[in-house]
């Protein structure tokens, strides 16, 4: 294993590198990487209060300019 000393030296293009070669690793065998139940449980809550109508929804498009906008 590598410690996390080693990695905080690492330039930032090599921590990148190393997060996609991890990343590579484990993304192609998915259902073995399990959600935990307080992930499921905040998506429940979110999908109640969508069709309770209490959440905005808005277009990706759109989103991104808000992001944008609020970053300027």
């Amino acid at each position: 294993m590598i410690a996390k000393e080693e990695i905080r030296k690492l330039p930032m293009h090599e921590k990148l590198a190393l997060l996609e070669a991890v990343w590579a690793e484990i993304s192609p065998e998915p259902d073995e990487l399990e959600v935990p139940q307080w992930h499921k449980d905040l998506l429940d809550e979110r999908r109640d209060a969508y069709e309770r109508g209490e959440i905005r929804v808005i277009d990706w498009e759109d989103a991104k300019k808000e992001i944008e906008a609020s970053i300027r």
